[in-house]
């Protein structure tokens, strides 16, 4: 029902992003740090967009569409050099919940859509609160469930484009 279900036959497209990240030399905590800073880009594009030019929703999309293949990548780096650790497992995670909140927070600004962006975002977080303290008290994650990270956040761009489009009219 989700968009997770999809994750192992992306490991495979991703391989070769592993190896280029390999071989220049990037770490994954580099590739995380990386993926937050298209995040913040793409935040940012879709602040100013309503204001400069619509079509920095489509620079921000990108941005964001990178940030989610870099939040693939930083794993699959990590299990492929053997570098994963507990440390690099947490930075990943809160600048994944920083990206989030850049994200959505750069869509309810620029659309000065304050309460849906605060729903939005206390939505995401709740959401990866529970899986961590469902892991505190001894039980497995679920990344999937009935709306996954991906879903989320697609759900969340077709409603501030339809925002958007019902404003322009």
């Amino acid at each position: 029902m989700t968009l997770d279900r999809f994750r192992p036959a992306v490991k495979g497209a991703i391989a070769p992003s592993v190896t280029l990240a390999k071989r220049v030399g990037l770490t994954p905590n580099g590739v995380s740090v990386l993926a937050l800073t298209l995040a913040v880009v793409g935040g940012v594009a879709f602040t100013v967009a309503p204001r400069l030019d619509p079509i920095l929703y489509l620079g921000g999309a990108v941005a964001v569409a990178l940030n989610g293949w870099l939040d693939l990548v930083d794993g699959e780096l990590a299990r492929a050099t053997g570098t994963g650790s507990d440390a690099g497992d947490l930075l990943d995670h809160v600048l994944d919940r920083y990206a989030d909140i850049v994200v959505i927070t750069g869509l309810a600004a620029g659309l000065e859509a304050y309460a849906l962006g605060l729903a939005a975002v206390t939505g995401v977080l709740m959401t990866s609160y529970l899986g961590t303290q469902a892991q505190a008290v001894g039980l497995d994650r679920v990344y999937g469930g009935l709306v996954g990270r991906a879903d989320r956040l697609g759900h969340f761009t077709a409603m501030q484009r339809f925002y958007y489009a019902m404003e322009a009219l």
